[in-house]
Order: structure tokens, then C-alpha cells, then sequence
């Protein structure tokens, strides 16, 4: 028996290609965007879950009543009051935690408090902002007719006192001939001076009276019992710390030490 014509198997084959399989196969760019069209309403429903759960963050932080500031507390304080200290803060009380310019807070306290060396403002949730200060703490004591300059160890005059406070010595300049307050300035003088306390041996420390600025290159110390030290510049202050401790052992009784060349101190008087 003869096989199918070529026309009939022609006529057999789909006309779209399909092979037969029962139907038409569906459009490639119609499955696509269906996926598409899923894909963009799952952002959107994130997007709105998203911007509702920020939107509740921010009422909660800026407009409930739950997390609103209701006390200031102040820790560090020695010759300043927490309370002053607190007043020139100015947080405001009643507004949100989380709106309290913190910055802005240690901005003001150092500017309009110098005592205070360093300061941090904190947020202590729920309720409270919490100042964190520190104090400068004054080494030398430069008079200033009937009342006392403060000074720190960085060289910064902080405060004026009318009392001296007992322990500290005395700054005491007398450039005002000398070449080096031209060329090194009021400023230079008193950083030398400082550079010079800060190396005084911690046994000698409870003898300093003074320490005296002639020029950069002349500074002296006026110890208890009448005694000097000439150190002159405030180059090589270990080196001339660590004579003067040794010139101490070897001569107590003497009234008058030079460290100016640490590798050859000498001591005379008694």
C-alpha cells in the first residue's frame, strides 16, 4: 500500500509551527511582562510597608510623648557647680530626645565655660541628656594685679581667681627688656614656661614656689627655702630634670642649682 502524498503530510503540519502539540504556544512578551508586572507590585507593596514603618519611627522620636527630654544630669564637675554648668547648657526640656543639638550644646558650654576643657553631650534614651565634662586643671598662676590668671598645661588662661589656690606657683614674666618677647612673642614665653613646669621632677614639684621668664633662653625655678634653679631654655627637659634630681641628692643644703647644660650641672651656696 502506497504511503501519504507529500501534499498530505504538507497538510498534516500545523500552520503556526507548533508541531502539533494541541494548541498555540503562548507569546513569549506576553509571559515577560506578566512576570514584570508581579515583580513591580511586590516592590510597591515593600516601598508602602517601608515608608510606614519609617513614618511610625519618626512619630514615635519626634512627635509621641514617650521619649521626650525630661532631665539634664552632669558628671566631671570639680570647681564648677552641675547646676551651672547645666544652665548654660539650656537643653530644652519637654522637646524630643532625639531633636536636642547635642553639638550645639558643647559648642556653648565650651565657649561660655572655659574651665571646661572638653565636654560630650549625651543622649541617654529614654528621657535624659547626660554632660560628660572635664575640667582644666591650672599648673601655673599668672598674677594679674590684686587677682589670678589660671593656666593650663597646654598654656591656656581659663580663669581668674581673686585667691591663689594653694599648690600652685606662680608664673612670674619679666621679658620686657629682653630680645626673645619680639621675636617669640607673649604666647612663646609662656608655652616655654609651661613645657618647663611640666618636666620639674614629681619630688620637686612640692618645693616649686615660681617659675620666672627673663627670655626663651633664661627661665629659673624659686624653690622653698629660698633656693634657684637656673634651667634656662626648656630644651632637654629630661635631661636637666634628671640633673637637677641628682644635684639635689648630692648638695641639699645648697641655694643655688644650674641645669643649663644638663651635661655638666653645678650647684653653689648653701
Amino acid at each position: 500500500m502506497a504511503g501519504p502524498t507529500t501534499a498530505e503530510r504538507g497538510a498534516r503540519q500545523p500552520r503556526d509551527g507548533s508541531g502539533g502539540s494541541g494548541g498555540p504556544a503562548p507569546a513569549p512578551g506576553r509571559e515577560g511582562g506578566a512576570r514584570r508586572g508581579r515583580r513591580l507590585r511586590r516592590a510597591l507593596v515593600a516601598a508602602v510597608a517601608a515608608a510606614s514603618v519609617l513614618a511610625g519611627l519618626a512619630w514615635v522620636l519626634y512627635g509621641s510623648p514617650w521619649l521626650r527630654t525630661r532631665e539634664v544630669g552632669t558628671t566631671g564637675t570639680r570647681l564648677l557647680t552641675p547646676e551651672e554648668v547645666e544652665r548654660v547648657a539650656d537643653v530644652p526640656i519637654g522637646a524630643p530626645l532625639a531633636s536636642v543639638d547635642t553639638a550645639g550644646t558643647e559648642a556653648r558650654l565650651l565657649r561660655e565655660l572655659p574651665r571646661i576643657r572638653s565636654v560630650r553631650a549625651v543622649r541617654s534614651w529614654p528621657h535624659a541628656i547626660r554632660l560628660e565634662v572635664t575640667e582644666r586643671t591650672a599648673v601655673l598662676l599668672l598674677r594679674e594685679g590684686s587677682q589670678y590668671a589660671e593656666v593650663d598645661a597646654e598654656g591656656v588662661q581659663f580663669a581668674t581667681v581673686p585667691v591663689a589656690p594653694r599648690g600652685i606657683p606662680l608664673l612670674e614674666v619679666d621679658a620686657a627688656r629682653s630680645p626673645s618677647r619680639a621675636r617669640f612673642g607673649e604666647d612663646r614665653l609662656l608655652a616655654a614656661a609651661v613645657a618647663v613646669r611640666s618636666r620639674i621632677p614629681e619630688g620637686v614639684v612640692g618645693d616649686l614656689v615660681a617659675v620666672k621668664v627673663r627670655s626663651y633662653d633664661d627661665i629659673s625655678l624659686r624653690l622653698t627655702g629660698d633656693r634657684t634653679v637656673l634651667w634656662g631654655s626648656s630644651e632637654e627637659g629630661e635631661a636637666k630634670a634628671r640633673a637637677l634630681t641628682a644635684l639635689l641628692k648630692a648638695a641639699p643644703d645648697a641655694g643655688r642649682y644650674d641645669v643649663t647644660v644638663p651635661t655638666a650641672p653645678a650647684s653653689s651656696g648653701s
